[in-house]
């Protein structure tokens, strides 16, 4: 092995593709250990699960992923074998010899990594004994009752474990780099570093815990984010534990990094450290061969939608569906973290907009966001059984009048329409109409609410008055379940239900990261987003004007709420007003941006904190450039030329505005012509040098 490698990183600000990158990875071995391995409990098992092929792909048979072994999800996700690397085998061996379950394989996803997976029962036994460890190290004691906790200390030791026997086990000084995720696995990197263990240790945040809490706890977070007392915030919410451990693998890594500048923020004032690298999170894009088959796909799962609607307002449907909008937002029920609060808010006044204006646009908006139940709303259900119903009587009534047509057509008449249907076809027709009266208006939510009077959603429902009466112009459904095609009343999944809808609202007040509008952005869907999430930062440091491409970003963090809110309904006003063909031109950017989300562009970031690593670790073999650091300004997306130079002429400020002046954009429309531009920008390396001045964001705090 030579004694002094370069980690020659060229092209960094343009951002090539990972293959490109000279490391040499034959000698050395990559672990990422995660308590989301295999094990789906929030945003970092997407994170891992959609990074695994770019980093298998990179490493090939020297990328190992690490997690703990729950039988039901290795069931159906994991195929067992033996690991190849004879060093890992005996590593293995030596631990399920004193009393551990131990397993390997490929995990089903793309890229196939290899996973290695701890029992954590079959080592509980331990548990007494690590703890007290891991307190002669850190001096941080673990509560009996936080299970999580206990659970952590359990799957920490054994990685540690692992990563000594490992060890052990080369001559020369090993070459290995543990990559930790949350604190969860945070026990492993501090054992392994008071251990002195020969590994280079790196530790990703994807979100502070005691940020989340205090967010959560509808605090002034960021404008006070130097003046909270840190112990003192985590000692009353109990997890000064949880928040000594986090804290403690943050200043023991070899390397720090966060997914998002906002959370970097965060984590300068919450763990007392700045983190190293950004590295922004991406998911696997997949190119559709057809140029528009995103636009056909949203065609036909709209008209899906439609057909709930149909059946969700029957009695009330005195709107034009041709004319209507769907908006949603999704995610877990955290109701001012993820910014229901402001939603419901900018709802209100944008019904009072619409219906001042006399506008012949109806919005409905979806909440899915997951809550307790007991079943589905009788009165849903009725619905859409009407509508099956009205479907089989128009079906019937079309094919009686369709032969009598036919019989007519074939004698060489012209049938009398007035005696095409006899009196049994009108009855029948009379009796369908009737069927479809209702006393009560159309439900506000799908399901029974189990708490239906402290629920938030539909105690702000009740407060700003939308119960989806026939004059509101918005209408509101909360679907308090996660979309399934099995279901009897929307039998769409997630993806399919996304791609028929018309905009996704996500105003999240803490959001470190935000899948949920980057999957919207893929699937060529505009959304919302803030300031105060790390998506919604990404994309102000990428595209100059994010409108055109369908990104609205609410400013949350330098505005009152008040001010968001109304920036917020000036976007969805705005949206409102656009045509068909502004919607569609306005869909086509949206989804040129997905490459700007591709692993294959955004893996860049985890490879540069993994050299920054290695030459910390061992700086006798590894060495970095100078001018290593990858900036995310590397590429940038110009303002659409077609779009005019106004600011205010992205949206129509007026609710009525001249057909020449859409013509005008038409005329200024060239597809192929963005596209190709658009194609460039990603590829081609973007000179620093060359940004607007004034263009990146300084972060200074709102004061009032």
């Amino acid at each position: 092995m030579p004694l002094a490698r370069s980690l020659s990183m060229t092209s960094l600000n343009g951002l090539p593709q990972c293959e490109d990158e000279d490391l040499p990875v034959e000698d050395l071995l990559l672990f990422e250990i995660s308590w989301e391995v295999t094990n789906k409990v929030g945003g970092i098992y997407t994170v891992i699960q959609t990074k695994a092929k770019t980093t298998a792909d990179e490493w090939g048979e020297n990328y190992f992923l690490i997690g703990p072994y729950f039988e039901q999800n290795v069931k159906t996700q994991v195929e067992f074998s033996e690991p190849p690397n004879p060093a890992v085998k005996k590593a293995m061996d030596t631990m399920k010899s004193q009393g551990c379950q131990v397993f390997f394989g490929r995990w089903l996803i793309e890229g196939s990594p290899y996973v290695l997976l701890f029992d954590i029962g079959s080592a509980a036994w331990n548990l007494d004994k690590w703890k007290g460890e891991f307190w002669e190290v850190s001096n941080i004691g673990i509560p009996f009752q936080d299970r999580e906790a206990n659970d952590a200390v359990i799957f920490g030791s054994l990685t540690a474990w692992f990563l000594k026997e490992l060890s052990c086990q080369f001559d020369d000084k090993p070459n290995i780099i543990a990559h930790f995720h949350e604190w969860q696995a945070g026990v492993g990197l501090i054992l392994s570093r008071s251990q002195k263990l020969p590994v280079a240790t790196i530790f990703t945040t994807h979100a502070t815990l005691l940020g989340r809490y205090l967010c959560a706890a509808s605090i002034d977070f960021y404008n006070n984010l130097d003046q909270f007392d840190i112990d003192k915030e985590a000692g009353e919410r109990q997890i000064y534990h949880r928040y000594c451990m986090e804290r403690a693998s943050v200043h023991c890594a070899h390397v720090f990094t966060t997914v998002s500048q906002i959370t970097a923020t965060e984590a300068e004032h919450m763990l007392k450290k700045s983190p190293d690298v950004v590295t922004p999170n991406g998911l696997n894009i997949k190119k559709f061969s057809a140029m528009h088959e995103f636009q056909n796909l949203h065609s036909m799962y709209k008209a899906r939608i439609q057909e709930f609607i149909r059946g969700h307002f029957y009695g009330h449907l005195d709107f034009d569906l041709d004319k209507t909008l769907f908006f949603f937002i999704a995610g877990r029920y955290e109701f001012s973290n993820k910014g229901a609060d402001m939603f419901l808010e900018a709802l209100s006044r944008l019904n009072f907009l619409l219906r001042v204006h006399k506008t012949d646009v109806t919005v409905i908006v979806f909440f899915i966001m997951p809550a307790k139940t007991n079943n589905f709303n009788v009165e849903t259900l009725k619905g859409q059984a009407v509508r099956k119903q009205l479907w089989d009587t128009a079906q019937s009534v079309k094919e009686k009048f369709g032969r009598k047509l036919y019989n007519a057509l074939l004698k060489g008449e012209i049938p009398d329409l007035n005696k095409i249907l006899d009196r049994d076809d009108i009855s029948i027709m009379k009796r369908a109409i009737f069927s479809t009266q209702r006393h009560s208006l159309p439900p506000v939510t799908t399901h029974n609410m189990i708490d239906d009077s402290n629920d938030p959603i539909l105690n702000t429902i009740r407060r700003i008055g939308l119960f989806n009466n026939r004059t509101d112009r918005v209408k509101v459904i909360l679907h308090p379940e996660f979309l399934s095609s099995t279901s009897p009343l929307l039998p769409l999944d997630y993806e399919e239900f996304v791609r028929g809808c018309h905009l996704g609202v996500f105003p999240s007040y803490y959001e470190p990261w935000g899948y949920t509008p980057a999957e919207c952005t893929v699937m060529g869907i505009p959304s919302v987003t803030t300031n105060l999430s790390g998506f919604g930062c990404f994309m102000q440091e990428h595209v100059a004007d994010p409108e055109a491409y369908g990104i609205y970003i609410v400013d949350r963090r330098f505005r009152s709420p008040d001010e968001s809110c109304n920036q917020l309904t000036q976007f969805l006003y705005g949206f409102c007003q656009q045509n068909r063909r502004q919607r569609i031109i306005q869909r086509n950017r949206t989804e040129r941006l997905s490459d700007l989300l591709d692993w294959k562009y955004l893996g860049r970031y985890y490879m540069h904190a993994r050299h920054l690593a290695l030459s910390r670790t061992f700086p006798d073999k590894f060495e970095m450039e100078p001018s290593a650091p990858p900036k995310t300004e590397g590429f940038r997306f110009p303002r659409p030329s077609s779009v005019p130079p106004s600011p205010s002429a992205s949206q129509h400020s007026s609710p009525h505005h001249s057909e020449a002046e859409d013509e005008d954009e038409d005329e200024r429309y060239d597809e192929d012509e963005e596209a190709e531009r658009d194609r460039q920008n990603i590829k081609s390396p973007f000179s620093l040098g060359a940004l607007p001045q004034g263009k990146k964001k300084q972060h200074g705090e709102y004061r009032n």
